[in-house]
């Protein structure tokens, strides 16, 4: 498992998280806030990086706070970050995870995997597996 510790990871809300339904808010994307919830225990900073502002931006966050995702920030690098004619627009992260990438949303699935290859938690877990099988039977 991937350590993912002060990894900033930037997360579009409509399309993304949610189905497009803006300004309301629209179905939640399979395994959505699971993949979220994962990549935070690993240690992963989450800011909510979205077109969303006012009302509608305090919804989506509040759906997102429901559904047990707190962002490090919204719409900012960091939660005091105050916005000047300075202050430049793209965001400083690591990862962008949005439904306007280059040939689309991929999935929830897919996101976790390009984060966290399968084979290299496939092989943990195998090595998980032969180390409980012999120290079941006192071979440890």
């Amino acid at each position: 498992m991937r350590d993912l510790t002060n990894i900033k990871i930037a997360v579009d809300f409509d399309g993304t998280i949610v189905d497009h339904d803006y300004p309301a808010i629209g179905k939640e994307k399979l395994f959505a806030f699971i993949t979220l919830k994962e990549l935070q225990k690993r240690g992963a900073l989450l800011i909510m990086w979205t077109f969303r502002t006012g009302r509608e931006l305090e919804e989506a966050v509040e759906y997102c706070r429901q559904n047990g995702v707190e962002f490090y920030a919204v719409n900012k690098n960091y939660p005091e970050e105050v916005w000047t004619e300075d202050t430049p627009r793209k965001i400083n992260v690591d990862i962008f995870i949005d439904d306007k990438n280059a040939g689309g949303f991929p999935g929830w699935g897919e996101v976790l995997n390009m984060i966290d290859p399968w084979s290299e938690r496939e092989e943990e877990a195998m090595r998980a597996i032969k180390t409980r099988r012999f120290s079941l039977f006192g071979k440890k």
